[in-house]
This record gives C-alpha cells, sequence and structure tokens, in this order.
C-alpha cells in the first residue's frame, strides 16, 4: 500500500532510538518487549510518557516523537498500545476497495524501505530505497547465489541491515527459497540450525563464521546439505572462505562474496557460486547486470586503469533515491551523473573482477608511505595460531602515523610480540610491519557485525 519500511537496529538505546524515530518522522511504531540487553518497552515509556494516558487505538500525541501515532506490540501488552492482533483486526474498518486503490498507485520508484547506516561512518542517515532497488538488486545476488526452490536459507544476520533484508530475505523471496530465520546471531543456535533444517545455504561476516569455526559443537554439526553462502560484510581473509569452502569443513563449496554498500540496495559487484574458487575467495567478483562501475582517483575525479586502486563508484538500477532529509549528504555522495561515491579504496583486475582493499579514511600514511591495513590484516590471520587481527593507525610524532595491530589468538594459544613482529619480518616489506601490536580477547561490534 505504499508504507515506508523503517528499520531500527536492535542494539539501540534511548539516545539512539529518539534520533532514529524523530529523523525519519516515524508514524507507527511495531515492537516486541525487549531482545539481549535492549528493553524497548522501557525506552518507549521515557520518550513518550503520554502513552501510559492514551487509550488503546486512540492517536498518540508525544512531544518528543511529534510524528509517533500508533505503537503495536507483539508479544507483550502494554497501556496506550494495539497488540499485533488488535491491529490486524482493525484492518476490517479499511474497506477491501480502498487498499487495491492504494496497492495501484504504488510505483517501482517510490520508497520502499529505509536503512539507518550503522554509524561507523559517521552520524546516521536514512537511506532512502525503493522497490526497483531492493527487488532487482535481491533477485541479482540469488541468481550468482544459484538459489532454488531446493534451498534451505538459515539467515542469522540482522534483518534490519541490507545483509538480511536484501542479501538473504528478498534474494530467497525472488527464488522460492525456504527461509530458516534466527532472532540473533548465536554460534551455538545456527550450528544446531543448520543440522536440525538441513540448511544449504547461510550468509555472515568473517568474524560470525570464526565464531562457528571456534565452538565446541561444530565438529558435531551435520554440513552434507550446505551448498553456497555470502562471507561479506567486513574485509574478508581469503584462507577464512577458501576453509568454509572445504568438503571436510562447512562444505561450502559454492562460497561468494559481494561487495557493496547500504546506499547501493547494497551489492554492485558479485562472484558466482560456480566461479573458480580463487575468484571468489580472492576479489569480490564483477559487476551486476545494468550496473556500471569504475575507479576513480578520489583527488582528481580521473578513472584509473586496472590494476590501479582508486575509489570504487557505481551507477545503476541500484543507486539509492537519497538520504531523507540531507540533500547536502546526498549530493556529496551522488554526482550530478547519478555515479554513487563509496569512499573505498578499490582495484579492478584484467578479469573485470574488484579486489576491495579498506575504507580510503582507513589508509595510513606512514612517513609518505600508503598502508592499506586490509593487506596486513589478511597477512598476519595466515599464521595458525592467530584467529583474527585488526590493523589501525595510531599518531607518531616522527612518521605522522604508525600502524597498531590488535590480536585474536586461537584458543589456547600462547605467542609473544617478537614471535609475530618475526612473522611479518619475513614475509612483508619493513614499513608495513604495525610498530604496535596488542593481543586482545575480543573486537568492539555493532549489531550488524561490523568492527
Amino acid at each position: 500500500i505504499g508504507a515506508v519500511l523503517v528499520t531500527v537496529n536492535t542494539a539501540y538505546k534511548v539516545h539512539e532510538a529518539e534520533y532514529l524515530l524523530r529523523q525519519s518522522d516515524t508514524h507507527t511504531l511495531v515492537m516486541i518487549e525487549s531482545a539481549l540487553d535492549s528493553n524497548y518497552a522501557q525506552i518507549i515509556n521515557e520518550l513518550c510518557p503520554e502513552i501510559a494516558a492514551t487509550a488503546p487505538g486512540e492517536q498518540l500525541r508525544c512531544k518528543r516523537l511529534p510524528f509517533l501515532r500508533n505503537v503495536i506490540t507483539v508479544g507483550f501488552q502494554m497501556p496506550g498500545c494495539l497488540t499485533f492482533e488488535q491491529a490486524f483486526d482493525r484492518a476490517e474498518l479499511v474497506p477491501l476497495e480502498k487498499v487495491l486503490r492504494m496497492a495501484a498507485e504504488v510505483k517501482p520508484d517510490d520508497v520502499c524501505n529505509m536503512q539507518y547506516t550503522s554509524g561507523t561512518t559517521g552520524f546516521p542517515k536514512g537511506v532512502m530505497l525503493t522497490h526497483r532497488n531492493v527487488v532487482n538488486d535481491g533477485k541479482c545476488i540469488g541468481d550468482r547465489m544459484g538459489l532454488s526452490t531446493a534451498d534451505r536459507f538459515m539467515i542469522h544476520v540482522p534483518m534490519f541491515h541490507c545483509f538480511g533484508m536484501t542479501l538473504s530475505m528478498t534474494s530467497s523471496m525472488t527464488h522460492g527459497t525456504t527461509m530458516c530465520p534466527m532472532p540473533y546471531f548465536s554460534a551455538k543456535a545456527s550450528l544446531s540450525c543448520i543440522t536440525q533444517e538441513k540448511i544449504t545455504a547461510f550468509n555472515g561476516v568473517p568474524t560470525m563464521f570464526i565464531a562457528m569455526f571456534n565452538h565446541e559443537d561444530y565438529r558435531k554439526t551435520d554440513f552434507s546439505h550446505m551448498r553456497t553462502g555470502i562471507m561479506a560484510g567486513a574485509g574478508c581473509p581469503p584462507d577464512l572462505m577458501k576453509r568454509a569452502a572445504q568438503p571436510d569443513e562447512m562444505n561450502m563449496t559454492g562460497i561468494v562474496s559481494v561487495y557493496g554498500q547500504t546506499e547501493s540496495a547494497p551489492g554492485s559487484t558479485m562472484s558466482a557460486w560456480t566461479d573458480p574458487l580463487d575468484l571468489r575467495t580472492e576479489t569480490v567478483g564483477y559487476a551486476f547486470p545494468h550496473v556500471e562501475c569504475k575507479i576513480i582517483n578520489p583527488n582528481t575525479g580521473e578513472e584509473m586503469p586496472d590494476g590501479t586502486m582508486g575509489e570504487f563508484c557505481s551507477r545503476g538500477y541500484n543507486t539509492m533515491k537519497g538520504y531523507y532529509k540531507m540533500p547536502q549528504a546526498t549530493f556529496d555522495t551522488v554526482d550530478e551523473e547519478g555515479w554513487l561515491h563509496s569512499g573505498d579504496l578499490l582495484m579492478r583486475d584484467e578479469r573485470g573482477c574488484y579486489v576491495a582493499t579498506g575504507r580510503i579514511k582507513d589508509m595510513i600514511i606512514r612517513g609518505g608511505e600508503n598502508v592499506y591495513p586490509k593487506e596486513i590484516e589478511d597477512f598476519v590471520i595466515t599464521h595458525p595460531k592467530v584467529s583474527d587481527c585488526q590493523v589501525i593507525g595510531v599518531p607518531d610524532e616522527k612518521y605522522g602515523e604508525e600502524a597498531m595491530a590488535c590480536i585474536i589468538l586461537m584458543e589456547g594459544e600462547q605467542m609473544s610480540e617478537d614471535e609475530i613482529r618475526a612473522y611479518m619480518k619475513a614475509n612483508i616489506a619493513r614499513h608495513k610491519v604495525p610498530r604496535y601490536i596488542r593481543f586482545v580477547d575480543s573486537f568492539p561490534m555493532n549489531a550488524a557485525g561490523k568492527i
């Protein structure tokens, strides 16, 4: 009927929830009572104390959330709110002819969803995605995964994120694939689901795969039906993808990678599950049909030749309509010719495949030398004692910036700074070896699995 779905990060607390609900002009909120460490009932009562004096079904008038008119609860009751069942019953109050008339007026280029950027790149912005954006991108993703009615897709990535909504749910819906959604990620629950539901596909960020590999139930899991899945959302070490593809590991022989961002609905490039393994694990594939891609010099805008690193830009049916109520931010991201500027550093090879190297802002400039964190991370993780690695830049008086490697070791392993530093010095250029090394137990992550 043309209503716009505004997805909310389930980890949000009062401050973030107020910002999103106000900035998006949300009219109707559908919510469960709580999840993990977020109590949504408490949040809404704090943001909208007027709700306690509002009769169920009566329109809200809330000072802090001026556009909010309805709150619908799922699985619990709260004063001033309609339950999900009560909201359904009210459908009879609207003539069917009116519903059909509203549905007929919906156009492919109307906004169907607003996804808020995670905030890892600044204050969250409402990305307006259209029906054309989402349906076509989901169709292309499912095509390259080879999805069909024979597949059973476990979805344990967040539905409020494009990884869950488009890459997982929409790709399944456009191909008649059975979906097995999980309320949130748990390595134990996911491994159990794979066995019980004979799962053939699932998507995840590298940290999810690592958590599953390291779980005590991993070797008890039946991966015999597994076929494909996407590893994306962060730098994907090729060795980690190749391990998942091995028949005696996850048996995800058709594992693929995709590149994009929320603003491109989200995929722009992707490998196909039938492509050679090295292409699927060492690149993020090639452009989707009807999507143009190019690499430019971020300073001059000049298009760069193959084999040269630069900023990735894309243009096509998957480009967002814009940021909600942020015209300047939209102008800064999508140029006059319709090119979406990603802010990411990529390189295109002679095959037309793209290799992701990180964000322009993440690049470390050490004494005039460009150091790319992902290149170091991918190497460090090849050490048999290392589970995961993140490299960041820290200020330095002499060189301007120095690299710091934060390393998580495999369970039960021990390692000294000298040992890992010697491993790096023997295999990579001197200026790429991080000056600082820290061993940590975990990395801070947002609810979408991004560090």
